[in-house]
């Protein structure tokens, strides 16, 4: 860990001599923009070819795309409390959906309390990712936000027209609002809300961190009318979904055109990233804000949605809850103008917990020892000196237990671990992207490694249990 806060340290001065001294000069502002269970392959830049996401899109264009880019998990509390914590998840806290908060500072530092010591403003919009079934209101403030405006736990944000939603620790209510119905769609004031944020910011010339972290296109099937009617005649219509079905009490309601809406979602999502980026250079803003854009799992099958239906995972095998490609490999592309190299694309492997660090580094300030992650900043300047990963790893204890770890040329999955059953599942990444030849009958000697992996990988949570006994069986 000594290591990895030295080389930070000596990326930050070296930056300073190549006139990169972020602290000093620069320290941009950073929009880190997070859709909910958008797959791989729902964006255009990803080879959907139905689905219309032109701002995202010129996002890409103008930017860089990352090929090799992982969630910290593959469902959502985990995998945003990987990403504001720059821990994976064998050492963070919230592991699991479920009742579970991010706990109070000292402990679980967050990328905003770290910018904010750096002197930046912080917000948060949307979905609170400090936890899942339980945060308290305010928690967001005291975890180092000056502002937070959005759904206070996860039961909610399956919806789009909640009764209350929280301005900092108070409550903000919609009276007309039952969940499924209401006369205010919450998408729009989150939108409204940022706006705003955006206006303040230029006003106290403050640099700012905006965590938006958007609903869409998660779970309950709805958009606004104008969104729906985009694809009736693009789509290959299924049956409407009656509703239902949504476990952990989440009922979703019903949808007659499951297809054209979740498209809609998607085109919605897109239109904001560009009203984003239209409020930035109408104020001027544009040319010093780095924009970030990903997903925090892969695609989901819930509230009537396939992921079959747009391809929603690409050539990747499986979604949402698997620890294979399609449930962890997700989009993302940073934009920078003058900085970031139009056009770029790389296949660095990175993952969430990769942003505390790169964010830390932009702002002149350290990441907290905890973090897992490597900057990727010179990545994103076109820079030498890039670290890398010796592996990502991931834990996940539905469905019986899982865990998986990724190398540059390997990927290993086990399933099952909570009864320490199945064998290791061995796949040759770099040729077998989708994950369809399992080949650890010939690497015994790859197996063994990544059976090392998943022991120091893991470290004892008192939330959750693990493994039944210690046993790993080769096949």
């Amino acid at each position: 860990m000594m290591r990895k806060t030295f080389c930070r340290f000596l990326m930050v001065v070296l930056l300073g001599l190549g006139g990169h001294l972020f602290a000093e000069t620069v320290r941009p502002n950073i929009i880190y923009i997070l859709a909910d269970d958008l797959g791989y392959g729902d964006l255009g830049c990803y080879g959907q070819e139905v689905i219309e996401t032109p701002n995202i899109d010129k996002l890409c264009r103008e930017g860089m795309k990352f090929t090799n880019h992982h969630s910290g998990s593959t469902v959502c509390a985990p995998s945003r409390a990987s990403l504001l914590t720059g821990q994976h998840t064998g050492h963070v806290w919230v592991r699991f959906n479920g009742k579970i908060q991010l706990r109070e500072d000292d402990h679980d530092i967050t990328i905003a309390r770290a910018l904010k010591n750096a002197g930046y403003h912080t917000a948060m919009i949307g979905k609170n990712g400090l936890g899942c079934n339980q945060v308290s209101p305010g928690l967001a403030n005291r975890k180092g936000f000056d502002f937070f405006y959005g759904i206070n736990g996860h039961d909610s944000a399956h919806y789009y027209f909640p009764p209350v939603v929280y301005r900092n620790g108070e409550k903000v209510e919609f009276p007309n609002n039952k969940k499924h119905t209401g006369d205010t769609y919450i998408h729009d004031e989150f939108l409204k809300e940022t706006m705003n944020y955006f206006e303040h910011r230029k006003k106290d010339g403050q640099p700012f961190f905006l965590h938006y972290a958007a609903l869409l296109p998660h779970a309950e099937l709805f958009a606004p009318e104008e969104w729906v009617d985009r694809y009736r005649n693009k789509v290959d219509e299924v049956a409407p979904f009656k509703g239902g079905g949504g476990g952990r009490g989440a009922e979703y309601g019903p949808a007659k055109e499951p297809r054209a809406t979740f498209a809609g979602m998607v085109s919605r999502l897109d239109w904001e990233v560009g009203q984003i980026v239209k409020k930035l250079q109408q104020l001027g803003l544009a040319e010093n804000t780095l924009i970030i854009f990903s997903s925090d799992n892969g695609p989901h099958s819930e509230g009537g949605h396939s992921p079959d239906a747009f391809d929603s995972n690409g050539i990747l095998r499986g979604g949402k809850r698997d620890l294979f490609e399609g449930g962890v490999r997700v989009p993302m592309m940073a934009w920078w103008p003058g900085h970031i190299k139009a056009g770029s694309e790389t296949s660095h492997l990175s993952a969430f917990w990769d942003v505390m660090p790169t964010l830390c580094d932009l702002a002149g300030t350290p990441a907290p020892e905890s973090s897992d992650g490597l900057s990727f900043l010179p990545t994103l300047l076109g820079q030498e000196g890039q670290e890398q990963h010796d592996y990502l790893y991931w834990e996940f204890y539905e469905k019986g237990g899982k865990c998986a770890a990724l190398t540059s040329k390997w990927k290993a999955v086990q399933l099952n671990v909570s009864k320490g059953d199945d064998p290791i599942m061995l796949f040759d990444i770099q040729s077998d992207v989708a994950e369809e030849n399992n080949v650890a009958a010939q690497h015994p000697e790859v197996v063994e490694q990544f059976e090392n992996i998943f022991s120091k990988a893991h470290t004892p949570s008192p939330k959750k249990s693990w493994r039944k006994g210690n046993s790993q069986k080769k096949q």
